[in-house]
């Protein structure tokens, strides 16, 4: 199973791009938001899935803080 089959972290994908749309909206674009989670996502591919969705959560706020 690689990275892009697994439902949970497709699910938790989903939730981190909901909530850092959530935090920073008056700010970025939910599709910012959302370009932003997946590429975090993709740059921690070799982290194991169990410590992904916090990781992808923290990467992509970060970002987001330094573009917004």
């Amino acid at each position: 199973m690689t990275l892009t089959d697994d439902p949970a972290v497709e699910q938790a994908v989903e939730q981190a791009v909901a909530r850092l749309a959530d935090e920073f909206r008056t700010r970025l674009r939910p599709q910012v938001v959302d370009t932003v989670v997946r590429t975090c996502r993709e740059d921690l591919s070799g982290v194991p899935a169990t410590a992904l969705p916090e990781l992808v959560e923290r990467l992509a706020r970060e970002r987001l803080q330094s573009v917004g």
